[in-house]
């Protein structure tokens, strides 16, 4: 059996060669040959220009096809895996054309493996095992009044004036900025048209506890029945969020005041020019730490009395092994392959797994990817 590898972007060279390093067969498929011989040629000859009919050319029962390219190949390259009884592991969220593969995938006997990577992909993990953690307590009551948080980050270990850097295109930022956010706040849906909006504090329980602004992203209330929360759970707070420095918002005022006035055409022109403008002067330096904070916290309220609150939190940052982004998103990557060639992954649409088993063993994994990384029980 084969992994397709089909990517070589800075978000997925750990993955990819801790693959070939394990001694797995690795097919990679990238773009610009040159760029890929020069992250991975020192491990593998077997490179080729991605093409999707040569891709298909060679795919075959049971191979694994992976998925680091930009969102749309994410669908296409499933269907092409559908058709030859292979499987597909992306990072990426599931789009509602993916999960509308589930019964071909599952009539094909084939697992379709997204939401692998750092957010997603790591905060689920540490969500399942709350929750796990949460029920089998002495704690657990059905009446129980729950707060849920997942906020997560990518931030310069070296704090700068703009208070963030890139290290992609700011692009995909400046759209994200553009988008609204649904999540449950005081008992109610918080529908948000603007992150900046709902911007708010969260001190993390890191060992020197930190202050950071975070704001609620995409959709979270759907990820309620992906964690298992109980339809007649009395929720007060649901929220999947960004993690952010103090003073990001101050430092880019401007540019949200900006964005909320573009539109159409002209307005997607500006935002390029914009994103251009932030790579010249905000991306990292080469050998410039970055950091990733993911906080993942779950809270159960009695009678307005604590009764249960404890938080995973991850703090990591770029090192010797290269940028703490690229570790965290492409290893778990490497995990789901590994987990779906094991047959350890059942067939059909899948975001991470809930498996106890294989919650412990990936968190095992990544408790060596950062340089903190605990359960914090913030009852004592």
């Amino acid at each position: 059996m084969t992994i397709h590898w089909c990517g070589t972007g800075l978000s997925a060279i750990p993955g990819l060669r801790r693959l070939i390093e394990g001694g797995h067969k690795v097919t990679v498929w990238n773009r610009t040959i040159d760029k890929a011989k020069a992250e991975i040629g020192d491990l593998t000859d077997d490179i080729r220009a991605f093409d999707i009919d040569a891709l298909g050319g060679v795919l075959e029962q049971g191979d694994v096809i992976v998925s680091m390219l930009p969102g749309d190949w994410h669908v296409p390259l499933a269907e092409l895996a559908i058709a030859h009884k292979a499987h597909f592991v992306s990072s990426s969220y599931i789009a509602p054309e993916m999960r509308a593969l589930d019964d071909k995938a599952r009539a094909a006997g084939v697992a379709l493996v997204n939401e692998v990577g750092l957010d997603p992909g790591i905060d689920h993990l540490m969500a399942h095992a709350l929750i796990d953690d949460y029920r089998a307590s002495s704690a657990f009551d059905a009446q129980n009044h729950l707060s849920f948080i997942s906020y997560c980050g990518g931030i310069p270990k070296n704090p700068n004036p703009f208070r963030y850097k890139f290290s992609w295109s700011p692009l995909g930022v400046l759209k994200a900025l553009r988008s609204p956010s649904k999540s449950i706040r005081d008992y109610a849906p918080l529908d948000v048209a603007r992150p900046w909006d709902a911007i708010t504090s969260y001190i993390a329980p890191l060992p020197t506890p930190e202050s950071f602004e975070v704001y609620p992203n995409r959709d979270s209330i759907p990820f309620m029945e992906e964690y298992q929360f109980e339809k007649h759970w009395p929720v007060r707070e649901f929220v999947r969020g960004t993690l952010r420095l103090n003073g990001w918002a101050d430092a880019w005022a401007d540019v949200f005041r900006e964005i909320e006035t573009l539109s159409g055409p002209e307005g997607d022109a500006r935002l390029k020019e914009m994103s251009d403008q932030f790579w010249d002067e905000n991306a990292y330096d080469k050998g410039e730490p970055d950091r990733v904070v993911l906080c993942v916290g779950l809270k159960a309220e009695k009678d307005g009395i604590a009764v249960w609150h404890k938080t995973y939190v991850m703090d990591a940052w770029g090192d010797a092994r290269g940028t703490a982004m690229a570790r965290l998103v492409s290893i778990p990557v490497s995990l789901a392959v590994e987990a779906v060639l094991n047959r350890a992954i059942a067939v059909g649409v899948h975001a991470a797994p809930r498996d106890p088993k294989l919650v412990q063993s990936w968190m095992a994994e990544i408790d060596s990817l950062a340089q903190h990384l605990q359960i914090v029980d913030q009852m004592k």
